[in-house]
């Protein structure tokens, strides 16, 4: 008799199981490792038997959060989920798998699925002593997984004989194994050196990066049988460590990367897939709308998302169909715009060109930003930028903010400024770092569009380059055509900074769009978007607002003009020649 999780498999292979394309590769996966294991080139064998202990574990158990108590019964796609990860194993019978990712939209039961795992681990397997974690960046995430186990354990009376729960330490202790299981946390401290033989890492798309995953990680890699299981489900970041990885595993699923311990699968729908069809549900949501329950609540939220759009439609999307969105009424650039800015040239690459100057300058000694928009082809600009930052400031961001400013700084990307105790720019040092950029690389300033914020203490100097100026008024009806012209151009593939300039990249992910009464547009910071800086973005708005308002202005040339004044004035009389009028 064929086991449960290869038969589930081939049941979604053949289409007799409604399934998003990434689940359908997963399954083929298992199935194409069955038809090569044990060669030379595939050392690993399927074990049947491994795979029906956890399911026949699982089934064992009974769930108690509910109005009655009720034994677990399984789903195909959990006992996919739960049999595969199990049942394959090395030559030397320990578990293929030390890694697994699984993404499906809320309420489906991942973390159910991996309380499940913790507890069979912990209390069932050869490995005595061992730790065993749930992991999240919040205690309270962190502790789902965990209250999983104990509540499989409180509610099974022969489970509580074999093990100890310690709910005020968030431990658990398995009598016969010695094992524990434990709740930790990013904001309580987790650090490198956690050795565990289970880690269950809850929604990582709310991790900041990929810390927590490194750190379980390489604390597993002495162990000879390991699994550390990420489970989420997808978000709005396309920059965040969450895509990273779940790009990852889209590209080991399509056979385009290759990572044999590396358990992933993905429940999301097709491309071209309708997200109110009723008929696309299952393919994100395999376990909720299995029940009419679910279906309905299903239904209830798709009507709202396609009644209401905006937020609610990008929540659904994201929670209930779990889809990487942004909001495009709300991004300045999305992730294929950003792509089409990212340039491998520098400013070197453009000696000679003509720009337009834009100045961000901070409050109370913030990040200042100096940008040249400079014109590389027809309807093709190229935007060079740089910062600067008081190294009071500096200290103070480092350990508040996320962003790497001391990297930057190592990069020539920020100009950090005096010492310690300076909180303060030096705005004609900002000016001076403009005039030895034009003159190095030959550029042509034809205008400068300034931020009036502090202003008033060097306007004199902005003077003394001979060019237009504009003050930038900070509203979206004067920002508007600047903002849309850069989005634009952007998405036309016009608009390009460095692929090195990781400040300025790091900015435009930072930035949205907010709309006045009139729908008109200007940029501010995501929502709460503490330390996510967008200087360098406004200081490229205000270059292209100059270039848009001033362009054909008469430049001023100082010298000829002075020469034409005193002329006029008879002031600039020279030897051997009668000054104006006989006089």
């Amino acid at each position: 008799m064929m086991d449960r999780a290869t038969a589930y498999a081939e049941r979604v292979v053949i289409g007799d199981v409604v399934a998003g394309p990434e689940h359908i590769q997963a399954c083929q996966r298992h199935l194409n490792d069955l038809n090569r294991q044990g060669t030379k080139d595939f050392p690993y064998l399927w074990a049947p038997e491994k795979s029906e202990d956890i399911l026949e574990f699982a089934e064992t158990l009974t769930i108690i959060e509910c109005t009655e108590p009720k034994p677990v019964r399984l789903y195909g796609c959990q006992q996919f989920d739960l049999g595969v990860p199990m049942g394959w194993v090395n030559r030397e019978g320990y578990r293929r798998f030390r890694r697994k990712y699984k993404s499906v939209a809320r309420q489906n039961g991942k973390t159910f699925e991996n309380g499940i795992t913790g507890t069979y681990i912990s209390g069932f397997e050869r490995y005595r002593y061992g730790k065993l974690f749930t992991v999240a960046t919040k205690k309270r995430q962190a502790r789902l997984a965990w209250e999983e186990m104990a509540k499989f354990i409180m509610g099974d009376p022969d489970l509580l004989e074999l093990f100890q729960i310690q709910d005020y330490k968030s431990l658990i202790t398995a009598i016969n194994t010695s094992c524990t299981i434990e709740a930790l946390s990013q904001e309580a401290g987790l650090e490198e050196g956690f050795r565990s033989i289970y880690a269950s890492v809850d929604e990582v798309h709310q991790h900041r990066d990929g810390s927590i995953y490194r750190a379980i990680y390489r604390g597993q890699r002495a162990l000879k049988e390991a699994l550390l299981s990420m489970i989420t489900t997808r978000g709005s970041d396309l920059s965040s460590f969450c895509y990273e990885m779940d790009s990852l595993c889209r590209g080991i699923l399509s056979g385009g990367v290759t990572a044999e311990d590396f358990f992933c699968d993905i429940y999301t729908l097709g491309k071209g897939d309708n997200i109110f069809d009723p008929a696309c549900f299952l393919k994100s949501n395999p376990v909720l709308c299995q029940t009419d329950h679910g279906m309905e609540t299903m239904l209830t939220d798709a009507k709202t998302a396609q009644e209401m759009g905006g937020r609610e439609l990008t929540d659904y999307m994201v929670k209930c169909q779990n889809m990487w969105v942004e909001n495009s009424d709300e991004v300045l650039m999305d992730a294929s715009m950003m792509e089409k800015c990212r340039d491998e040239r520098t400013i070197a690459d453009f000696r000679g060109c003509k720009a337009y100057a834009g100045l961000d300058l901070s409050s109370g000694g913030d990040l200042t930003t100096l940008t040249l928009e400079l014109e590389i082809g027809p309807e093709d600009y190229f935007l060079w930028s740089h910062s600067f930052m008081p190294r009071g400031r500096l200290l103070e961001h480092l350990k508040t903010d996320l962003a790497p400013y001391d990297l930057w700084e190592q990069m020539e990307l920020l100009t950090v400024t005096g010492g310690e105790g300076d909180f303060k720019n030096d705005y004609r040092f900002i000016l001076n770092v403009l005039r030895e950029t034009l003159a190095q690389y030959d550029i042509k300033m034809l205008g400068i569009g300034y931020d009036p914020h502090n202003a008033d203490t060097f306007l004199a100097d902005l003077e003394e380059f001979g060019v237009p100026l504009l003050e930038i008024k900070q509203s979206a009806r004067f920002l508007n055509d600047a903002t849309v012209d850069v989005q634009l151009l952007a998405k036309s593939g016009k608009y390009h900074f460095s692929r090195r300039d990781e400040l300025v990249d790091w900015s435009f992910r930072n930035a949205r769009t907010v709309e006045n009464s009139f729908k008109e547009k200007k940029v501010d910071k995501a929502p709460h978007g503490r330390g996510k800086r967008i200087d360098p973005v406004d200081a490229a708005i205000d270059a292209r607002a100059a270039r848009m308002k001033l362009c054909g202005t008469p430049q001023v040339d100082l010298e000829k003009a002075m020469e034409q004044y005193l002329e006029k004035m008879g002031w600039n009389k020279q030897p051997g020649k009668e000054a104006p009028n006989g006089t």
